[in-house]
């Protein structure tokens, strides 16, 4: 697949929280995805947490919401040059799960992996200490599955094609091993911040 350089958007406007790059999206949110949007009702929604842990387990959606309920508030940034400031999404801290799989000493790295087949690999430092959720909420509504709904991984600190839509799981790893637009020339990690686009970059 070949990856074009140079995306344009809105004219940029100085913005001190913005990452370099970047535009504020304002009210939009851009509707972006590698596949087609499924249709997952909540029902048959599961979450897995398996490979390098001591007790891998599936959670259903009554399940994942039994455990402590926890929300992001802040900014979010896409890859494609927007930004969007302000948002709220409510679910369970990704802590929360690892907490009751165990995951091993060796365990470096994940694959987070959704229903439709995407994959995006991430090192495990970027989903603990409160750094990602799994979200079934943006405001005060479910969260819509044009976005991700019934529920996605949300990893804010990264470009956002790192917070997989329709999560289905994360396989803990002790190695890197790139996902689906990583295997097309982006980068293994995407911090906004250092315009980890591309690889190499």
């Amino acid at each position: 697949m070949h990856v074009t350089r140079g995306f344009t958007g809105r004219p940029r406007v100085p913005n001190a929280g913005l990452p370099p790059g970047q535009y504020d999206a304002g009210d939009d949110w851009p509707v972006l995805s590698a596949e087609v949007t499924p249709e997952l009702a909540p029902a048959d929604w599961t979450f897995t947490v398996d490979g390098l842990v001591a007790e891998p387990r599936t959670w259903s959606w009554d399940e994942a919401h039994a455990l402590p309920a926890s929300a992001y508030e802040g900014d979010i940034h896409c890859v494609t040059s927007w930004s969007k400031f302000g948002v709220r999404f409510g679910g369970v801290s990704v802590d929360a799960f690892l907490d009751l799989v165990r995951p091993a000493p060796e365990a470096t790295h994940a694959v987070a992996y959704s229903h439709t087949g995407y994959t995006t690999n991430l090192p495990l430092a970027d989903l603990t200490g409160g750094r990602a959720w799994i979200v079934w909420q943006y405001g005060d509504e479910p969260l819509p599955a044009e976005h991700g709904g019934p529920a996605r991984l949300l990893v804010p600190h990264l470009y956002f094609w790192k917070s997989a839509k329709w999560i289905a799981g994360l396989r803990l790893l002790d190695h890197d091993e790139p996902g689906f637009w990583e295997q097309n020339g982006y980068h293994h990690r995407g911090n906004p911040w250092e315009e980890q686009r591309y690889s190499g970059d």
